[in-house]
């Protein structure tokens, strides 16, 4: 065993390592996400001084090169991982050195692994097991034994050898005791090589079959495609494997990877029968044998498993996340004063009419649908409450009894003459889970849960972004298989895409939910509420400078959080634009160069001027790098803006489609709900959404559907096929009548 003198020598990391260690990081995440490694290396050193992404995405682009958030997030993910990698290696280092059985080779061979699998299966031989029946093999003292076989002697008596370690008091009885301990000690040092581990996990991947039966062939279930099922390991796609998963855990299905074994022990015995010659090679041809499939066989099996779910984990997160943003930056509806429907069958229709800034007006029950069919009092309650407000749009949740209700209100429409009137079937998804919350409960405490749920339904026709925030985005409804994905790594990154969202938009100071303001970068939830509770206090924020006197905000969130934060009418007209504080005198100097007041922002004059200035030309003149002044001069002429408003608007309907109304050829509008795997979900309005295969997405090959549409898209579809029975519609997005022609 080494003396502590030896570890502490042996394992300690100088600065000059350290520094070394750095720039091997930096220049490896340039060289994966091919990036300059001088940008990389300034943007690492801005995260690690604390900037949020959002912040060095808006308004570091000189020091990044202008990389987008993406991009951002890529180099963030891989200094955490490559960080702790060296972590780990280190920590391999000291627990190997402890043992004494530190070899400058090995050391190096751990210093240049770069997958953390590499650096375990270096650290496999010297891991603390648990007792095997190797570990009891030398404990009977039979590793000499193994020794001499792994010599490969031409002569001599196997047996005979074998019986000079026979000791009864190690119950090591027989010579074939003392044989087979031998043998279980150079099967185990085999399946810890880790150079056979690498060859036979790169084989099994590239070569073996995932094979799935049914426990039971007789029961019926949505499995049933996987009772007697194959695919090549590489070839599995994502959504499949986490069906197989699932099949598997709820005891459906038996799951396995078969392979050429043959080949294998082809390997392993070139790597260790030298002398085909010798005496023991029979006996080292079993051992390897044993070895592979006792020991190599299911841990490798288990590994490609792991893999294999990893990378359909992190796929179905990316298309969740993808969903999810879409969903969040939908357009909103401004202007308009909506009446939202949460339907049901017995406890009836909770109506809530919000103006439009989403305050609630009224609120109301009634009872069109099954079992109370109160078809006459509810039109009378609903022309009440158009009336009075002046409703211009009922938005309908797609809950239980939404097509009967959707009935209704088409009916009411129709039967009411009101030309202006319109009706929209939004999800509901989520809505359920907010109006239980602790935040509707603060927000709302003297109404029950389903009309908590009707505001919110109507809220978010009006700002998708403001009302969805207060929802987990796991409940939102736009995933594939978010059940069974590691829910940590999934909360990681949908929190990132709301975070970033919610950025991309800005958020109105002085109206904005704490749910909302939480999210804004820099901002965490114990400021967002202080920063509302001081807008209650203090009356509104008149300019950004005020967030300073918010308990808890400090300098560094300042800087970070202010520029996506935005003051409609306050005292400074660039509050209410992405512009930055900091370049607050940049802009003062431009209008100084223009020959304008701040009081011009917004006018057709300044407009005028800043759309005949070269950005490039002037940005030195004015100390600002070109990338800024482009942003800058992008809100100076579209003050007040919201990105969201450039996208097509949602489609609104007068009158009901039933699903028995459609033919096949017929043409529709609709709305794309969700994007998975095998194709697109679009609301047609009937009761169900149809489906667009992958393989009618386009005329051209489609490689995944996000490259087609998004969640939120306005597409034209066709009718392929109707099941009444099943209540499903088959819709193509090829157009029947450009392909007859």
């Amino acid at each position: 065993m080494a003396n502590v003198e030896e570890q502490t020598v042996a394992v300690e990391v100088t600065e000059e390592q350290k520094a070394a260690t750095r720039e091997r990081i930096l220049k490896q995440i340039a060289s994966e996400l091919q990036l300059p490694p001088g940008k990389v290396r300034t943007t690492v050193e801005l995260m690690d001084e604390g900037n949020t992404i959002p912040f060095i995405a808006r308004y570091r682009k000189e020091m990044t090169g202008e990389m987008d958030e993406n991009t951002l997030r890529n180099i963030e993910e891989r200094l955490q991982y490559l960080r702790s990698l060296e972590d780990r290696k280190l920590e391999v280092i000291r627990l190997i050195d402890e043992q004494g059985k530190l070899t400058p080779e090995l050391r190096a061979d751990i210093e240049k692994s770069v997958k953390l699998q590499e650096v375990e299966d270096l650290y496999r031989p010297y891991r603390q097991k648990r007792k095997t029946r190797a570990s009891i093999a030398k404990e009977r003292g039979l590793e000499p034994l193994a020794e001499w076989i792994l010599q490969q002697p031409k002569q001599g008596d196997l047996m005979a050898e074998a019986g000079k370690y026979i000791q009864p008091d190690k119950e090591v009885h027989t010579a074939e005791e003392a044989l087979q301990g031998a043998m279980d000690i150079i099967a185990e040092r085999m399946a810890d090589d880790p150079k056979i581990r690498a060859w036979v996990r790169k084989f099994v991947w590239e070569e073996g079959t995932v094979i799935t039966k049914a426990k039971d062939p007789e029961q019926e279930s949505v499995y049933e495609m996987y009772y007697d099922y194959q695919e090549p390991v590489r070839k599995l796609p994502p959504h499949r494997v986490l069906a197989i998963n699932r099949g598997e855990r709820e005891e459906v299905l038996k799951v396995s990877i078969d392979v050429a074994a043959e080949k294998i022990h082809q390997y392993m015995s070139r790597q260790y029968i030298k002398h085909w010659g010798s005496i023991v090679a029979d006996t080292l041809t079993a051992i390897v044998e044993d070895a592979y499939k006792r020991l190599i066989a299911p841990a490798v099996e288990r590994e490609i498993r792991n893999q294999l779910t990893e990378m359909a984990e992190e796929h179905a997160i990316q298309i969740f996340a993808e969903n999810l943003r879409n969903l969040l930056l939908q357009p909103p509806v401004k202007g308009k004063v909506v009446l939202g429907v949460d339907p049901a069958y017995r406890t009836g229709c909770k109506l809530a009419v919000v103006d439009e800034t989403g305050k609630v007006l009224d609120i109301a029950v009634t009872y069109p649908t099954p079992p109370h069919n109160k078809v006459a009092e509810a039109r009378s309650i609903f022309q009440q409450l158009v009336d009075k407000h002046k409703v211009e749009l009922i938005v309908i949740g797609n809950g239980t009894a939404s097509r009967e209700t959707e009935q209704f209100v088409a009916d009411f429409i129709q039967s009411a003459g009101k030309g202006q009137l319109q009706y929209i079937i939004v999800s509901e998804a989520g809505a359920s889970v907010y109006s239980a919350s602790k935040l509707a409960q603060t927000e709302f405490p003297e109404l029950d849960v389903a009309e908590r749920s009707a505001i919110s339904i109507a809220r978010r026709m009006q700002d998708p972004l403001a009302e969805l925030v207060k929802i987990d985005p796991k409940s939102i409804g736009v995933g594939q298989y978010q059940h069974d994905v590691t829910q940590k790594r999934l909360e990681e990154s949908l929190s990132a895409v709301v975070e970033s969202a919610v950025n991309h938009v800005g958020v109105d100071l002085n109206t904005a939910s704490p749910s909302l303001l939480s999210y804004v970068a820099g901002v965490n939830g114990t400021i967002a509420k202080n920063i509302v509770k001081f807008r209650e206090e203090n009356g509104k924020f008149t300019n950004r400078k005020q967030l300073q006197k918010v308990p808890r905000l400090g300098a560094k969130t300042y800087e970070q959080c202010v520029g996506f934060m935005r003051i409609s009418d306050g005292e400074n007209p660039l509050d209410q634009t992405p512009i930055h504080p900091e370049s607050y005198g940049v802009v003062d100097q431009l209008f100084r160069e223009l020959g304008l007041e701040l009081n011009a922002l917004g006018q057709q004059e300044l407009k005028d001027k800043l759309a005949g200035l070269d950005p490039d030309q002037i940005a030195p003149k004015l100390g600002v790098g070109g990338p800024t002044l482009r942003d800058i001069l992008d809100s100076l002429q579209r003050p007040g803006r919201d990105p969201r408003e450039e996208l097509p608007p949602p489609i609104f309907r007068t009158d009901v489609l039933q699903l028995e109304d459609l033919v096949p050829g017929m043409e529709l509008q609709g709305t794309v709900r969700n994007v998975i795997d095998f194709g697109a979900f679009i609301d047609i309005g009937v009761k169900n959404d149809g489906l667009v295969h992958i393989s009618q997405l386009s005329d051209r090959y489609v490689k995944h559907p996000m490259d087609v549409v998004s969640v939120g898209d306005t597409v034209t579809v066709w009718v392929l096929s109707v099941d009444v029975k099943k209540g499903r519609v088959s819709l193509t997005m090829k157009n029947p009548h450009r392909q007859d022609k």
